[in-house]
């Protein structure tokens, strides 16, 4: 078991060291026993990860037990860099290492690699080698594949050393990449198969020997570390992309994916936008004290999100991930649904600041505005889209988002009541810029059927009910049920 240690009673030398009962162990074991305390202890292994508990999380949970080196196999925004980070999470508090500013490494005091770790250990009273603590949070490094040079991660040989007369075969000849500098810590590559050939033999031989090889003299060194990589399936199972050797040595693969289902993307949203908001920002209490759904929080203004905007949001990044017009093997991230849902959210302020409106409600109008932030994270499938335009794209997954979730509605709450108001020749205009008032003096009765249909207080709030009348006529319009005509950035609906 590993002996825990305040900052300020830490030991600082060998013999107290020593004295204290800590114990050395490999950084893979270490992660082993910490992660079978906490799951033990009932603990919250993976933080902020939504969606997995069935599928992704029980096979990485094998793996870490296994003490294997991992694979993050999954398209891109499946969370994969965040279950990385999230595995050093496992590691000790701290570690002692030996404090000496010759020694590039974090030598382990009981077990150094090092040539000047070893003089120090064996030549010196064990009071006078001196101890110092390597944090958690610095024994994880992270690097990108693409540009990612040998002397990057592994190391090249320092030509000063070589004209002081030191030989290429001894590690003092080196200047140390990242790797063996991440010696007992973890070390994440990203993209995996976009590595130099050359890179990924020098990553083989560590995962296999466990030392370094720079221009062909070999240096034997112990290195002790985890390596996890992350990959796109698309690319990682391209021949050639990444060497055989490299793939064999790798321990297991953790296969990543998207939410299967859209409450766990709105979950998703609500973690990562909601609850990153100004925890003292005041909410529109009284405007929502009938709402039974979690709120959007911001800063500067009060912002009430009816749930079926999230959903929205979320059905257009789902929407996207099975549409013909969109490239599959490059995938729709979750970043395109959390861009989307801050632009809506950025809208509907916008308009609540320049009307004086409170609380700020987002509508379909704001939908508008996701242009921006939606054509730069899709890439078009050329085959599928034939002559459509990006934006001709996003509009027919808008589209699709809102039929989808409209017919949903339906289906639950039925809608009659709602839909017959909009056939008796009602013409409604809307747009973003619009006061919630130009809804309110068109739709004069609210049905019953409104609030429990929608879950937000409709009938007494007109920002809301505007979100609301917008949802239903851009639902009809979905689903040919009315039509529509638009100019100069106004819509109008009308049977």
């Amino acid at each position: 078991m590993a002996v825990s240690f305040e900052s300020m009673h830490r030991p600082r030398t060998l013999a107290q060291l020593r004295a204290s009962g800590w114990t050395s162990k490999s950084v893979k074991q270490e992660i082993h026993d910490n992660f079978l305390r906490k799951l033990q202890s009932g603990e919250d292994l993976y933080a902020g990860i939504i969606g997995y508990d069935d599928t992704v999380l029980p096979e990485l949970n094998i793996a870490i037990l296994a003490q294997h080196d991992l694979l993050f196999l999954g398209e891109k925004g499946q969370a994969k860099s965040r279950l990385m980070r999230l595995v050093s999470s496992f590691l000790d508090e701290a570690v002692p290492y030996i404090e000496d500013a010759s020694i590039p490494l974090h030598d382990d005091p009981y077990r150094p690699i090092t040539k000047r770790g070893r003089i120090l250990v064996e030549s010196c009273p064990a009071d006078e080698v001196p101890i110092a603590w390597w944090s958690r949070e610095d024994r994880y490094a992270e690097r990108l594949a693409p540009g990612t040079k040998f002397a990057d991660i592994i190391g090249e040989i320092d030509p000063a050393k070589l004209a002081a007369g030191v030989s290429m075969s001894a590690e003092d000849a080196l200047h140390f990449g990242l790797i063996p500098r991440m010696h007992r810590g973890i070390f994440a590559m990203n993209e995996l198969p976009e590595l130099d050939e050359l890179v990924q033999v020098g990553l083989f031989n560590i995962l296999e020997e466990r030392d370094v090889q720079i221009r062909g003299y070999p240096v034997k060194f112990d290195i002790d570390v985890l390596i996890l990589f992350s990959a796109n399936p698309a690319t990682y199972n391209r021949s050639g992309k990444v060497i055989p050797q490299l793939k064999d040595r790798i321990g297991s693969i953790i296969h990543t994916h998207y939410p299967l289902e859209r409450d766990q993307g709105v979950r998703i949203l609500e973690q990562e936008v909601d609850q990153k908001a100004d925890s003292g920002a005041r909410i529109a209490e009284q405007e929502v004290a009938e709402a039974n759904r979690p709120v959007a929080r911001t800063v500067g203004a009060e912002v009430v999100v009816p749930y079926f905007m999230k959903e929205l949001v979320e059905e257009v990044s789902r929407a996207a991930r099975n549409s013909k017009y969109i490239d599959h093997q490059s995938g729709v991230s979750a970043r395109l649904s959390l861009a989307n849902y801050r632009t809506m959210i950025a809208s509907a302020r916008h308009r609540a600041a320049v009307l004086g409106e409170k609380p700020a409600v987002p509508r379909i109008s704001d939908l508008g505005h996701l242009y921006a932030s939606s054509l730069g994270k899709l890439e078009l499938d050329m085959m599928g889209a034939h002559q459509m335009t990006e934006r001709q794209v996003l509009d027919a997954v808008m589209a699709e988002a809102i039929a989808t979730v409209f017919s949903e509605y339906v289906d639950k709450h039925g809608l009659a009541e709602i839909g017959q108001i909009f056939s008796e020749g009602v013409k409604i205009e809307v747009g973003d810029m619009l006061p919630s008032s130009h809804y309110a003096e068109l739709i004069k009765r609210v049905p019953p059927i409104w609030d429990k249909a929608f879950e937000v207080n409709a009938s007494q709030d007109p920002a809301v009910r505007a979100s609301c009348i917008e949802f239903v006529l851009a639902g009809l319009y979905a689903t040919d049920r009315i039509s529509r005509s638009q100019r100069h950035g106004r819509i109008v609906y009308e049977v």
